[in-house]
């Protein structure tokens, strides 16, 4: 006989999430901090194909519209991957993980792309500063904290009503598979990854000001050498 995963997640005493956060989700913790957890699971997701869209159409030349439409499918892409992964190694087929993430997330993404996309859109010169410039850096970092705040009180109203990342908290609790293909599915820490987006964009806004500053003694420099020699 065959056991589907989500019945033998159910045979481990693990109920329906939906139904386990509609009744007793103050029991694990309060909804505040679940709130904050499940928002900074959306913006790891949705920073990385931000990122990554950003990237890809700023070195390619490409305009606003374009690089906007690509970060935002490169966000929903990374954002349902990373929620549907936990959910495969926990032994859900990739229909039912899918249709799970879907509708977890989708709101939340929404609501953070939305913001992310308006804020860079307003900064003067955020989205053709290119890749080595510290407005596009400085106007990513405070796009992707303003999508933060936004996207909060949503996932909040969604875990109050047992909806939203409440539809996949005991996935994520439920014992990994340790036997087949699905043990190889990586796991990625919520904080490892947040850590390591901050890092790089630290990183892209430390080598910004470096060109900025040695731009700027190059261009002293050479005016300084043009009024030795007009002297």
């Amino acid at each position: 006989m065959t056991t589907h995963p989500h019945d033998h997640h159910i045979e481990h005493g693990h109920p329906e999430a939906g139904e386990t956060h509609a009744h007793g989700h103050h029991g694990m913790g309060s909804v505040n901090a679940m709130a904050a957890s499940a928002t900074l699971h959306c913006l790891t997701g949705c920073a990385i194909g931000e990122i990554a869209g950003l990237v890809i159409g700023t070195a390619a030349g490409l305009s606003n519209a374009l690089t906007i439409a690509i970060s935002i499918a490169l966000a929903f892409l990374f954002g349902y991957t990373l929620s549907t992964l936990p959910l495969l190694k926990a032994g859900l087929a990739f229909g039912t993980a899918f249709s799970v993430v879907l509708a977890a997330d989708t709101l939340s993404i929404a609501t953070m792309e939305v913001v992310d996309n308006a804020v860079m859109a307003v900064i003067p010169g955020a989205m053709d500063a290119g890749l080595v410039n510290v407005v596009f850096w400085v106007g990513m970092m405070l796009s992707l904290t303003v999508a933060f705040f936004a996207a909060y009180p949503v996932n909040r109203y969604l875990l109050q009503r047992g909806k939203g990342h409440a539809l996949t908290h005991d996935y994520h609790a439920a014992p990994a598979v340790t036997a087949g293909a699905r043990r190889l599915i990586p796991s990625f820490g919520t904080g490892a990854l947040a850590a390591a987006i901050a890092s790089f964009m630290l990183g892209g806004l430390v080598v910004s000001i470096a060109d900025e500053l040695t731009t700027s003694q190059s261009v002293s420099s050479q005016a300084h050498q043009k009024h030795i020699r007009e002297s």
